[in-house]
């Protein structure tokens, strides 16, 4: 089993979750549930390979010739990675159904979530570093898909919007960085940039690089001064928080620091840089957290700390301190996932998360109230608990270290200060929600969740408790393989245990305990001096920033682009010439050695029909329908010239193009004046003659270069191998399947995306519907022809023969998926001209945005099948097989991509004309499925 697996699976799962809308919420859950479970199953297959010390790697050519790959690794702090990413997300699954209500699309959110799971497993595994950073921001794209679960919020909405803003910008800086160090060392790969620490940290961009790295991981992280997005984002339904801002997507930009570690580490920039980082946003997250109303505020606020409590750590000049950054990643992520689910059930079941409301829920729902009490002294420190263990592992770190020379000591001071912090926030939130007396004014009479609600929680909350009392039975192994992986032969030797003795550190938690229940207790003193403090709103100066950006961005916009359409064909045409047309008064000669082909009768009159074809648009360009007609002709005319230099699939495309694109034309122009007044001056005709002039005699000129010398072109390659490398004999098809498939996915990818533009665009829009024509003569009164009804209805069936076997023959003979999908697409268009859009609704009742999806993702899965046997992306397999009844035929897996060019041709090309042609029907846009 291969490390492809892991992640394919998680992708697996996001495509099957989305399709489990007509399942009950159980089926839906399990179905989701089995892509991560069989995942952690593939891991922990694998973890004794790990623990012995091995890195597991896995590679598949994606561009061999630009020397690109998809790799993959599995070391010890991937794994940790891995078993929090995958264990947590099952638990959040879980937790999931419980918790939103049956409004709410379960397998909406299971789709993100498992779509954001896919993008946090392919950072961590990722042995490139390119790889690494695509996988990087699709963790920011479907955090914002998370954020903004409940769009009609406008809290939701905001929080999203700036979650991606401040971690979209740190992954820019983030890709400037890798690119960077894949200059230094000559190499995008992991295992050589790791390797090359000298190199490195001997360039003189190795500061540069630096920084631009560590703002990637900052903002990631929410470390100071980046951190405001995160509480914003706490708009988000809380399994989405217990995920991405407790154990995943914060824990990106932490992992990122420990991945980079080997490479980057070491110097004084780095130590600085990180710990002064770490240290401020452990203690401004630790101070504001005390001053928290709603419960996920003081949780996104003390996340915030304890992730800087992690970064300081990392930048410490110890190899403990390295070591106990990654035991506290593990205690944080199940102490802080378990509070944000137990925070869910309060928030679910008494409808409010305000603090002074919810008092006393240790009466209503005593067992929740018992396992949130044990994660909050986990996250407080409390002895025999998880986050006593690593709690104390800083304390001893904060001892041994010189960041700051000569006044180093001021590290444990206040890492003791933020410790005290730490504990006054637990102990509020414990003692506010669950005691404290009454509650006051609540929404619901609160009670105990569901069972099941509940197991998430209780895992977790024993995982707690275990690795505080059995430590080097619970994590001693995990953390001792990730620790290697991060430090290497520098990993020191340590021992984990409930019990060290009486020492610093010990006392250094003693202090931090007592002082925090000080401060708790006294805490009426600590409200009144904050709120003699100026108030600073985060979103209200984001907001701002972003209006000054906006509106800077517009004054820049308006100068360029002023609407006038002649302005831009202006500047566009002028630079084109000033390029093509300047080397030409350099060449000496625009004739070359060779002769050209004699013209002979029937391409001259061809050629005479295109030039008239061309002339008379222009000529008639206020007439709209007539220029119309005339624009055609050059169109078939084209068609007719790749008929005449045998180019049968391009005449082919470009005959249903045209056909397609006369039709869509119709339809527009239906909602413009049938007749444009004259706007242009005789000056400004005589400007535009000049310059087309000017621009037919560069490119006749280039053309006449270029005819009249040897060509030499990349074709003969394609001939030579279309059928031993692509097995088909049709050059073109192989080329748009084989050799250049993943141009043709893109292309489909975009008119997808245009066709799903086109539709959001006209959906709601009101157009002018003229009632007669530029004559003045109206409509006719027979909408739809019988004889046209009937006709259409005859060629349909026809017509999809026709497609099927155009698309059938195209590997070896003229045809293809685009041309087939082209053809459908016209023969339903005849249907909806002749019929009307009810008519064909009530008949082939398809949502053309389902299809177009559907044809993306087959193309793209034919191409990621050709990994599992380890060959490159879009990699082609055929073979012949003796198949009764039809004999030896050839097989080929193009097929499959082809027809996932076909459905989105077909979707795209009826999307786009359907939206259209249903502004103008007279009945309820609704009835119309698209």
């Amino acid at each position: 089993m291969t490390l492809l697996w892991i992640p394919l699976l998680s992708l697996i799962g996001s495509v099957i979750s989305s399709c489990t809308s007509k399942l009950t919420r159980n089926q839906s859950t399990a179905l989701t549930m089995l892509a991560p479970l069989i995942a952690l199953g593939i891991v922990f297959s694998f973890t004794p390979a790990v623990f012995s010390g091995e890195i597991i790697r896995y590679s598949a050519d994606w561009i061999p010739l630009l020397n690109m790959q998809v790799s993959f690794r599995l070391d010890g702090l991937t794994l940790l990675f891995l078993y929090m990413i995958l264990g947590i997300g099952v638990l959040v699954i879980f937790y999931a159904r419980y918790y939103l209500s049956k409004d709410d699309s379960l397998p909406k959110l299971y789709c993100y979530l498992m779509l954001f799971m896919t993008a946090m497993v392919g950072i961590v595994m990722s042995n490139n570093v390119i790889q690494l950073w695509l996988f990087w921001e699709l963790t920011s794209i479907s955090s914002f898909l998370l954020i903004s679960y409940w769009w009609d919020k406008s809290e939701a909405r905001k929080g999203a919007r700036m979650a991606l803003a401040i971690t979209g910008a740190g992954g820019l800086a983030l890709l400037a960085g890798l690119l960077l160090i894949g200059d230094i060392v000559g190499s995008y790969n992991l295992d050589v940039i790791l390797a090359s620490k000298t190199l490195i940290q001997s360039h003189d961009l190795y500061e540069v690089a630096l920084v631009l790295v560590l703002l990637g991981a900052f903002t990631k992280s929410a470390q100071f001064p980046f951190h405001f997005w995160l509480p914003h984002a706490m708009a988000a339904p809380t399994p989405v928080s217990a995920y991405l801002h407790s154990a995943t997507m914060v824990k990106a930009g932490i992992f990122l620091l420990a991945r980079f570690y080997p490479a980057l580490s070491g110097t004084d920039t780095w130590f600085i840089l990180v710990a002064m980082t770490g240290l401020s946003t452990l203690l401004v997250g630790a101070y504001v957290a005390l001053f928290k109303h709603d419960l996920k505020g003081l949780l996104a606020y003390s996340t915030i700390s304890h992730l800087g409590l992690i970064t300081l750590l990392l930048g410490l000049d110890t190899e403990l301190a390295t070591v106990a950054a990654i035991f506290h990643i593990i205690n944080h992520a199940t102490f802080k996932a378990s509070l944000f689910m137990a925070t869910g059930i309060i928030d679910h079941e008494t409808g409010t998360r305000d603090m002074r409301k919810l008092n006393g829920m240790w009466r209503f729902m005593p067992y929740t109230a018992t396992l949130a009490m044990v994660a909050a002294a986990a996250m407080a420190g409390v002895p025999l608990l998880n986050g006593f263990l690593s709690k104390e592992m800083f304390f001893a770190e904060t001892l041994h270290q010189q960041v700051l020379g000569s006044m180093s000591w001021l590290i444990p001071v206040l890492a003791t200060v933020a410790g005290a912090l730490s504990v006054a926030y637990s102990a509020r939130f414990i003692h506010d929600v669950f005691f404290n007396g009454d509650p006051i004014d609540l929404p619901k009479t609160p009670h105990e969740p569901p069972r099941y609600m509940r197991v998430p929680i209780e895992i977790l909350v024993v995982v707690c408790i275990l690795v505080g009392m059995f430590p080097h039975f619970a994590v001693s192994d995990i953390l001792a393989s990730a620790s290697f992986a991060v430090l290497g032969d520098a990993a020191p030797a340590y021992k984990l245990s409930v019990w060290h003795g009486l020492n610093l550190p010990l006392l250094m938690s003693f202090i931090a305990t007592c002082c925090g229940i000080i401060i708790y207790v006294q805490r009426k003193h600590l409200f009144h001096f904050q709120a003699s403090l100026p108030t600073l709103n985060a979103k209200k100066g984001f907001d701002l920033g972003l209006y000054s950006v906006i509106k800077w961005s517009q004054q820049k916009v308006n100068r360029i682009e002023n609407g006038s359409l002649q302005r831009y064909a202006f500047v566009m045409i002028a630079v084109v010439l000033l390029c093509a047309g300047w080397p030409l008064f350099e060449m000496r000669q625009l004739a070359g050695a060779s002769e050209l082909t004699p013209i002979d009768f029937h391409n001259a009159i061809g050629a005479g029909l295109l030039i008239i074809g061309a002339l008379a648009t222009v000529i008639w360009h206020r007439s709209r329908m007539i220029s119309l007609i005339m624009i055609s002709i050059v169109g078939l005319m084209v068609s007719v010239a790749f008929t005449r230099f045998s180019a049968p699939d391009l005449a082919l495309t470009q005959l249903t193009v045209e056909v397609v694109t006369v039709i869509l034309l119709m339809l527009a122009l239906f909602f413009l004046p049938q007749r444009t007044p004259k706007e242009s001056s005789s000056l400004r005709m005589l400007r535009d003659l000049g310059i087309s002039s000017a621009f037919g005699v560069v490119i006749a000129s280039i053309c006449y270069a270029l005819l009249t010398r040897p060509l030499e072109s990349i074709s003969d390659f394609f001939v030579a191998n279309a059928k031993t490398g692509g097995g088909g004999t049709n050059v073109v098809n192989v080329i748009l399947v084989d050799f250049r498939g993943f141009d043709t996915l893109g292309e489909i990818t975009v008119l997808g995306i245009a066709a799903l533009g086109i539709y959001k665009l006209l959906i709601n829009l009101p157009l002018f519907m003229p009632a007669s024509d530029s004559e003045g003569r109206p409509w006719a009164r027979e909408r739809y022809p019988i004889l046209l009804a009937s006709i259409s209805q005859s060629l349909l069936p026809l017509a999809l023969l026709v497609s099927a076997y155009i698309f059938l023959r195209g590997h070896n003979l003229p045809g293809g998926g685009f041309i087939a999908g082209l053809v459908t697409a016209i023969a339903f268009i005849l249907q909806y001209m002749a019929n009307g859009s009810n008519w064909i609704a009530a008949r082939f009742d398809v949502n053309y945005r389902k299809i177009i999806a559907s044809g993306i993702a087959i193309a793209l899965f034919t191409g990621l099948g050709s990994w599992v046997f380890g060959r490159p992306f879009l990699t082609t397999w055929f073979d012949y097989f003796d198949i009764p009844l039809v004999g030896k035929t050839e097989l080929a897996s193009a097929i499959m991509f082809d027809l996932g060019v076909y459905l989105t041709v077909v979707g795209a090309t009826l999307m786009i004309l359907a939206s259209l042609g249903k502004l103008t029907a007279d009945t309820p846009k609704q009835e119309v499925n698209i």
